[in-house]
């Protein structure tokens, strides 16, 4: 919430993902995952199952604490979830995210994602859309 409320607003979607991660993103069979630096939580970063014929996961909810950026944590929670949904055997990851967080777009690019178009969104805030092919 601390990030969002930053850059943006808090929406509908972000509030049902961020108060019941159990029951919409666990219980779906997604993934959460934390990144630890000196033993405390510095990020976190989602994977959640969609209900969509093009994608099969979301990669949403990637925060890292600015006073732990610029170490690689988000490359390294990206890379984590990657991997995780190739043992999965993903085919595809969607994200949604907003230009102005220029750091992230270049991070999504380094990650393998690319731009994609046309994509509904519950989110005022989303400006670009990308996705990543896996294990075709």
């Amino acid at each position: 919430m601390e990030w969002i409320n930053t850059y943006f607003k808090m929406e509908e979607a972000d509030y049902k993902a961020l108060d019941n991660p159990q029951e919409y993103i666990l219980d779906k069979g997604g993934r959460i995952v934390v990144a630890l630096y000196k033993s405390e939580p510095v990020g976190v970063c989602a994977l959640i199952k969609m209900e969509d014929p093009h994608y099969d996961y979301e990669l949403a909810k990637m925060a890292v604490s600015p006073k732990a950026q610029g170490k690689s944590i988000g490359f390294l929670l990206g890379q984590t979830l990657i991997k995780k949904a190739r043992e999965l055997g993903v085919r595809n990851i969607y994200l949604e995210s907003n230009t102005i967080l220029k750091p992230a777009i270049n991070l999504y690019y380094k990650l393998g994602f690319q731009k994609v178009v046309g994509h509904s969104t519950p989110y005022e805030r989303c400006n670009i859309q990308m996705e990543l092919k896996l294990n075709e």
